[in-house]
């Protein structure tokens, strides 16, 4: 059952007509709307079954909705908007059946610039968003501001716009159109931009009447043409005199269809402060258009800047004036670019691909709201998370990718030292580490415990880390989990009695092992622990993937690094004896670069505190040298190791990422657990931290530089990637997944 207000227009009604009319082919759709007009009548003539609930009174509303609830006996009740939360909200406490909400647009927003509705209706469908099961963004950034208002990540299920995509056929006299429809006269060569919007403050068209302003000078064939009305209408005109671009602007009014109107456009703009999936955006796409918009919504899944279309920073007309004249002053580029991004969209963001989500959304959904509520289900996952350290990041990121692989209707609960920062970034439920009582109810509902990926058996940072961790296999085996320890590393544990310890523990409470290398095999041998099922596999992060290369690129630009320059990466951490090796790093970054023209770049894993060794070699080099000073999605870190020649690392996840890329590395030890990785997958560049010298690392520079372990490189990422899946196999055995023996 699909419910409506019945005022719907522009992209929530295109999305719920194409949602329920396709649905409406393999399914029994309901369209309930509580208003009658256009769209239940449009609905009703492509053959949905609508009813219409005509009530100013909610509680009649409701109770007339129950009524139909009880007649259709739905699965799911889907509500769209406002008006439609509130009753969804209202008949949810009485009906055992799941209330899903798309979330069009941000809720906070809709009624900008109008506080009378601001605090009625838009507090209203606050409140009643609250009460209700489940929510769809139509875009990830929708849902990652649901996540940062207090929704619960496990609740959230993503959706995209989607249409039919058909390119237009046929003649089309753009001027006639122009010149009947909106008595504009435009000539040869002129470039015609156009933004079909609502003329509302949260659209922002007067970023875009700034930004043409700004194009107009170094572009002056451009024209601006504004399909919409609204409230800004006579801001917007005013705004237009005062730059002096009034002569080459057209307010065209509403525009229904669309398509004529972008068939005339050469360019498609879109300038608001707040979208989620934009149709204006992609019916300028069906109409041949190249596309600027701003960074909103789920514009970025859609876009790939520089690739076939451009994104611009939200409020930033200065930028889409750069765009513009960019597209203004380039046929070829425009129509590549339309080109391109119509391939794209049609290929993802169709409608039929759109229902065929929605379809796998409903029963994601419905199993998780029948499943038992006793059942044990859920998956808890310990490590070192949340403490801004690349390397941790990253197992994490490959752990939940991997647990939601292998059954994405379980729920995952993540032991985090930032629970709000680890929901938003990873989509799991988190709890803050040392939370106690949390923890232990967390572990009588997980059907398995994960003590995930790194070095978290080791005494060498702190004696109370390792005690805690080993307290947490123990409580969750005593409340009736199974336990894994997760592609991880052993030691070094120095003193006797944490030795024994651990030993006990995990002998007793953990049910398999897998390991990221032979020493920590070794070491749970000498342990004496022999009870659980231990396999030898790879770090979990070897199954990331680098971001996409222009992703990759912006970030180097920001940095001010040229992509298409040649680099020696490294990735240093602050250690005892680091002192001593600085001159000797300095001396072998000037020598790459002397001698193979490779320009140093340093890449921090822990953000910024590798920053420190960073700036400590840089001010010893007398060529130029990079640094990364933001802190980077884990997949764009990855990329841009992925793109140096050869890697010097004494951080281990320096090293990891780039040999699981490919890329020749250059250890320097300074703990048990870079000698192990090494060694396990057949390096001989490694150097102790303790005795660097510059020549030694001069000659395995020049080795890895030279191309002769290319080959050996290549079969070792194979090699790890083969490996890691030891990892989910056990994972899988566990949970009763798997017949596995072996």
């Amino acid at each position: 059952m699909h419910v409506m207000g019945g005022g719907d227009v522009g992209g929530a009604k295109t999305h719920i007509m194409n949602m329920v009319t396709g649905l409406a082919a393999r399914n029994e759709v309901m369209l309930l709307s509580f208003r009658a007009g256009p769209f239940a009548d449009e609905a009703r003539e492509r053959g949905i079954d609508v009813r219409v609930i005509e009530r100013h009174n909610p509680f009649r509303a409701a109770r007339a909705m129950r009524a139909l609830v009880d007649e259709f006996r739905p699965d799911i009740i889907h509500c769209h908007g406002g008006r439609a939360n509130l009753m969804g909200a209202m008949v949810r406490s009485s009906r055992h059946v799941p209330v899903l909400t798309t979330v069009h647009s941000d809720y906070q927003l809709d009624y900008l610039g109008n506080p009378f509705k601001q605090h009625t209706f838009g507090m209203a469908n606050a409140v009643a968003l609250r009460f209700l099961d489940y929510y769809q963004p139509v875009a990830d950034r929708m849902a990652r501001t649901l996540i940062e208002r207090g929704f619960d990540p496990e609740r959230i299920v993503t959706i995209y716009n989607g249409m039919e995509f058909r390119q237009p056929e046929g003649e089309f006299d753009r001027a006639a159109y122009l010149k009947e429809h909106f008595g504009a006269e435009i000539e040869p060569g002129d470039v015609l931009c156009g933004i079909a919007a609502r003329l509302t403050a949260v659209k922002d068209i007067a970023t875009a009447v700034r930004g043409f302003a700004a194009a107009l000078r170094h572009a002056p064939q451009l024209r601006l043409f504004i399909a919409g009305d609204g409230e800004d209408a006579d801001m917007l005109r005013r705004l237009c005199a005062q730059l002096g671009v009034a002569a080459r602007v057209t307010f065209c009014g509403w525009v229904a269809p669309v398509e004529p109107f972008f068939r005339a456009m050469d360019i498609n703009l879109l300038s608001s402060v707040s979208e989620t999936f934009p149709y204006s955006i992609l019916e300028g796409v069906c109409a041949g258009c190249a596309t600027i918009c701003s960074d909103v919504g789920g514009m970025p899944e859609l876009i790939d800047t520089g690739e076939n279309g451009y994104i611009f920073p939200v409020g930033d007309h200065a930028q889409l004036a750069k765009y513009m004249v960019r597209l203004a002053n380039d046929e070829t580029l425009r129509r590549s670019f339309a080109e391109a991004l119509y391939a794209k969209a049609s290929r993802d963001f169709s409608k039929d691909k759109m229902c065929q989500r929605q379809e796998d959304n409903y029963r994601h959904l419905l199993t998780r709201f029948h499943r038992d509520k006793n059942e044990r289900e859920s998956i808890v996952i310990c490590g070192a998370y949340g403490r801004g350290n690349a390397g941790d990041d990253a197992i994490l990121k490959a752990i939940v990718q991997e647990m939601r692989a292998l059954d994405p209707n379980r729920t995952i609960c993540v032991m985090s030292r930032r629970p709000k920062e680890t929901r938003l970034v990873y989509r799991t439920g988190a709890v803050y580490t040392f939370n106690v009582f949390c923890v232990l109810r967390r572990f009588r509902r997980a059907a398995l415990y994960i003590n995930g990926g790194g070095s978290l058996m080791q005494d060498v940072t702190s004696t109370r880390s390792l005690w805690y961790y080993c307290y947490t296999l123990r409580a969750a085996k005593r409340r009736g989990c199974k336990v894994m320890m997760y592609g991880c590393g052993i030691g070094p544990i120095n003193r006797a009695g944490n030795r024994k310890m651990a030993a006990r523990i995990i002998d007793v409470s953990v049910d398999r092992i897998t390991l990221r290398d032979d020493n920590s095999r070794e070491a749970l041998a000498r342990m004496q622990v022999t009870r659980p099922d231990i396999r030898v596999s790879a770090d979990p992060t070897i199954i990331l993937d680098p971001a996409p290369r222009e992703v990759v690129n912006l970030a180097l630009e920001r940095c001010g690094i040229d992509p298409a320059g040649r680099y020696i990466g490294f990735g240093l951490r602050d250690w005892k004896g680091l002192e001593s090796a600085l001159p000797e790093i300095a001396a072998a970054a000037r020598y790459a670069y002397h001698t193979h023209g490779l320009t140093p770049v340093f890449v921090p894993i822990e953000f910024p505190s590798d920053l420190i060794p960073a700036e400590r070699v840089g001010v010893l080099l007398d060529c130029p040298w990079h640094a990364v000073r933001t802190r980077l999605p884990i997949e764009t870190t990855i990329g841009i190791l992925a793109r140096m020649e050869t890697v010097v690392g004494i951080r281990l996840h320096s090293l990891m990422f780039s040999a699981g890329q490919g890329v020749p590395v250059v250890g320097i030890s300074y703990d048990i657990k870079v000698d192990g990785f090494l060694q396990y997958i057949g390096s001989r560049t490694c150097l102790p931290l303790r005795s660097v010298k510059a020549d030694e690392l001069c000659r395995l520079i020049d080795e890895c530089v030279s191309g002769a372990l290319d080959g050996e490189v290549r079969r070792t990422a194979g090699m790890l990637r083969e490996r890691e899946h030891e990892n989910v196999r056990g994972a899988a055995q566990l949970l009763g997944m798997t017949n596995e023996k072996d």
